[in-house]
């Protein structure tokens, strides 16, 4: 091999680190955006079903007065 290869060989392999350590990167970043999602899901879902759990009134589907 060339010296221009060699070259050309390790400033690719460079560049491939550095894309690979930026896609690490970003999916280290979303997987934490996704776990806060998960959390903040659940807890509104507990809150749903506390709300369904403690209405004592039924839920009638009634059209309101002004119609």
């Amino acid at each position: 091999m060339t010296d221009e290869k060699i070259i050309d060989i390790q400033t690719r392999l460079a560049f491939q680190d550095d894309t690979i350590q930026e896609l690490n990167d970003v999916i280290y970043r979303q997987q934490q955006q996704i776990d806060k999602l998960e959390k903040t899901v659940h807890l509104l879902l507990g809150k749903v079903q506390d709300l369904m759990s403690s209405s004592s009134e039924e839920i009638i589907d009634e059209k309101p007065p002004h119609y």
